[in-house]
């Protein structure tokens, strides 16, 4: 600590030891290499010296004293010491008190080789107990939700589990219940523990009291081997992947202070199930014999063998090539690869085919020159005591739960102020300093005012369906804390409205942001909330029309790159809903889908259908066997996450690596010997033999990665963020036109949920039933000016169609607009989406 003003010197064990003011001596003296036994402590929690563990002789001056270390705060001149006798005797009575009623299941407990009451028993307990009497006795295991079991015969009350969901998650459906020795941790009666994070109590609890459902009874500690990793979302959490006998057992949350803080969702946590799904696909599929071209006339995808359906793809786009030049074959999808087999296809679509029409994004992301063009922020940024957060994206809590984890933190412990501005309310509704829950499509009419603009209230004393003083109320907030950063948090906030309105309300909010920086002041940076896990490394890598690797356009990296490759495309080609218009105009001969599902995930399926039936040739690399990839000519089984060696880029542009511990099913191939296989076949030689070759080439011709080794990226606990951008953002030549509202129907706003008919959490069975049926809400006003109950079954009906659906009462939903969950497992909102509209407009009848 080089700043002598912020540094307190205390003594431990007769060690002088440097500690920050306010640091607690627990903390302190780990970092000094001391280890304090405890179990109620958490350095990502309050503490509240419940276990009395961590119990030490403290001195401040008045004489050696026992207490909590958990519980007492450093002071200048401290002498703390964990070796006396009485110490000793200390933590011998308090384990022996917390050993009485626990049961001597140790062979039978999933915690038993990696627990922190064994291991203290051992190091600091009694070597055997006084207490003959019977030990109490519950119920065991109970269920607190489908993925938890509780047995609270082994709890020892440290409460980390109830403060996790109170703190932390904000979730707090699990705590104390009863008195003395009956008292226990439980849930309220007939309200299960239904948190997004439950995983977390899990690996946080110190006995075996909570364990996780998918790991029960499948291994010991002993048994795993493990990697660190970093899970392929959008946050790029940072995880241990354990497996046993090649198989993926269990993930674990590492403390990454710039990313997850060690916390995980439970959509994450037991995703591995789906991995090992017996569903996934082994062996390349072609449709028609294997030893024949591929049958487009409807016959049976059969097994073949790699060089049989390499030498397929690769005959058909030659074929696609020659007959119709480069712009006849598309690739659409990638983002959930890592950045080496973003950087394969690429260079195999840009560099050797010769298209630039790949898009990692399925039209439900924002355009290129927005996530690349404007300053980025980190997450740490954003959590900046004293700052200012605009979440003008999707709710943090259903996409990104971990970045929710810590903008809740954030706002709770570190007094950042946050504003929302979004079409509805969201998992951190309740803590937002301001709520500017705008009408669908008029988010750059509250930006606007929000940043200085003139604030012009409509006929109804509003803006956008905000009330005018709130969104003054929001702008003199802002402007008081201008000195401090402010972060904008940056996604589609509804699938069923343009991006474009997105865009507008940014423009809007760069204008401020230059002021900010003109005057010398922190300034506003922007957290791009994409959707897909990989999309940033997708878009630095060149999965992007008009865009080639390093974060550079055709035009200015064009040339240089062209030395490396050979050649590059001469003009931007068509995004995923231009490939997908292509396509189904017959322009598209071949329709490469990277782990892609336009059927089941483009908003329009319309289109979507329409351009997979008039694709002439489509080729698909792939975990599962998807509706897209189930009428592909050509089946590639890819490797997935743990089951390959790579890297991931997360929003914050924050390169980590990805590690393997597990072999691919059969004979699947990661994406990046697919991709150079392919190339050789078409006539290019890439040179690539193992991901680290690949890598090595981007760091040689990537700008914005240039000379970074994957040496230096894992020398950094928290990996490394990627270097600048020449892309710019650019404004947009008119804003986009909003119709009028219809007096009768309701405006649509539609997001996705954590759970839903997503791939991946279908084929995950701790998972599949945790997605939510379908429901339609609106607010309570509009009940009786539409003239429905709440759980009512209602006709809902658009332009493009109509489904019946349960309606409910919702007041985070703004008057006169209907939330419908996008990707729900029994209705579909596609039905009802216009495409060629900006907004979608609903009525509804009661039947």
């Amino acid at each position: 600590m080089s700043d002598q003003e912020a540094v307190v010197n205390i003594t431990v064990n007769g060690q002088p030891v440097e500690a920050a003011p306010g640091e607690w001596v627990i903390a302190a003296a780990e970092r000094a290499g001391v280890y304090i036994p405890h179990f109620c402590y958490h350095p990502r929690m309050n503490s509240v010296g419940m276990c009395r563990m961590c119990i030490v002789d403290i001195d401040t001056g008045r004489g050696p004293a026992l207490q909590p270390s958990c519980m007492v705060a450093v002071s200048e001149g401290m002498v703390v010491d964990t070796t006396t006798e009485q110490t000793r005797k200390a933590q011998d009575g308090v384990l022996e008190f917390l050993l009485l009623n626990h049961p001597l299941d140790c062979p039978v407990c999933d915690k038993g080789g990696e627990c922190p009451l064994q291991d203290q028993t051992m190091a600091y307990g009694p070597g055997e107990s006084r207490f003959v009497e019977e030990k109490r006795h519950f119920e065991k295991p109970i269920p607190v939700n489908d993925v938890v079991y509780l047995d609270r015969e082994r709890c020892i009350l440290c409460d980390r589990c109830t403060r996790f969901a109170d703190e932390v998650a904000g979730d707090p459906l699990i705590t104390f219940q009863g008195r003395g020795d009956q008292t226990q941790v439980n849930t309220f009666p007939d309200l299960p523990f239904a948190s997004y994070f439950s995983g977390n109590t899990v690996q946080i609890c110190p006995v075996g009291a909570l364990t996780a459902v998918p790991y029960r009874f499948k291994a010991r500690p002993w048994d795993l081997t493990e990697v660190e990793s970093t899970f392929p979302n959008p946050m790029g959490d940072r995880v241990v992947v354990q497996a046993s006998r090649d198989q993926v057992l269990r993930y674990q949350g590492v403390d990454s202070d710039a990313v997850n803080w060690g916390w995980l969702t439970d959509k994450d946590r037991f995703s591995f199930e789906g991995m090992a799904s017996e569903l996934r696909l082994r062996t390349p599929l072609v449709r028609g014999t294997p030893l024949g071209r591929p049958d487009p006339q409807g016959s049976e995808l059969v097994e073949a063998s790699w060089h049989q359906a390499l030498t397929l793809a690769a005959e058909a786009i030659k074929a696609a090539v020659d007959g119709k030049g480069p712009q006849s074959v598309a690739v659409l999808g990638g983002a959930r690869l890592t950045n080496e087999d973003q950087y394969a296809w690429a260079r195999l679509a840009k560099g050797v085919i010769g298209t630039d029409h790949v898009d990692a994004q399925l039209d439900d992301g924002l355009p290129a020159h927005v996530v690349l063009g404007l300053p980025r922020a980190t997450v740490n940024r954003a959590c900046t005591p004293g700052g200012t957060v605009i979440l003008l994206a999707p709710d943090p809590k259903e996409e990104q739960g971990t970045l929710y984890l810590r903008l809740r933190h954030a706002v709770l412990n570190d007094g950042v102020q946050l504003i929302e501005l979004t079409p509805r309310a969201s998992g951190l509704s309740r803590l937002a300093a301001f709520r500017l829950h705008h009408r669908p499509g008029e988010a750059a009419a509250v930006a606007a005012a929000l940043v200085g603009g003139d604030i012009e209230s409509g006929p109804d004393g509003d803006i956008g369906g905000v009330p005018a003083a709130d969104v003054a109320a929001a702008a003199a907030a802002i402007a008081n804390r201008a000195d401090k950063p402010i972060t904008v948090i940056l996604g589609r906030p509804s699938l069923a409205e343009s991006a474009g309105f997105t865009v507008d309300a940014i423009a809007e909010l760069m204008g401020f942001a230059n002021l900010l920086s003109a005057g010398g002041r922190p300034g506003m940076a922007f957290l791009p909330a994409l959707h897909r896990g990989n999309a940033l490394g997708a878009l630095d890598m060149g999965l992007a029309p008009g865009l080639l690797p390093g974060r550079t356009t055709l035009a200015d990296g064009g040339p240089a790159l062209a030395e490396s490759w050979g050649s590059v495309p001469s003009a931007p080609g068509a995004d995923a809903r231009g490939i997908l218009q292509a396509a189904a105009d017959g322009r598209i001969d071949v329709l490469i889908l990277l782990g892609a599902d336009p059927l089941g995930d483009f908003p329009s399926r319309e289109l979507a259908d329409e351009a997979l039936k008039n694709a002439g040739t489509i080729v698909a690399s792939d975990l599962f066997v998807n509706p897209s990839s189930a009428i592909a000519h050509v089946v590639f089984p890819a490797a997935g996450f743990a089951e390959r060696r790579g890297t991931h880029t997360n929003l914050e542009g924050r390169i980590t690596s990805q590690r393997q511990i597990v072999t691919p099913p059969g004979t699947a191939r990661a994406d990046w010997a697919i991709a150079t296989e392919l190339a050789r076949l078409l006539g290019a030689d890439f040179g690539f033999g193992t991901p680290e070759e690949v890598w090595e080439e981007i760091a040689r011709v990537a700008p914005s990665h240039r000379d970074l080794s994957l040496a230096a990226i894992d020398a950094e606990a928290d990996g490394v963020v990627a270097g600048d951008s020449s892309v710019a953002f650019s404004l947009p030549e008119a804003p986009t036109s909003l119709p009028p509202v219809d007096s009768y129907s309701l405006r649509l706003v539609s997001a996705r949920r954590m759970y839903d008919r997503g791939t991946l959490v279908q084929n995950a069975s701790s998972l599949a039933g945790l997605a939510p049926t379908a429901a339609l809400s609106v607010n309570p006003y509009d009940f009786s000016r539409v003239g429905v109950e709440t759980g009512a079954d209602v006709k809902v009906i658009s332009n493009m169609g109509e489904m019946d659906v349960p309606v409910v009462a919702d007041p985070g939903v703004p008057r006169g607009t209907a939330a419908f969950g996008y990707n729900y497992p029994d209705l579909d909102v596609r039905d009802l989406l216009d495409p060629d509209a900006v907004v979608t407009d609903l009525r509804i009848q009661t039947r």
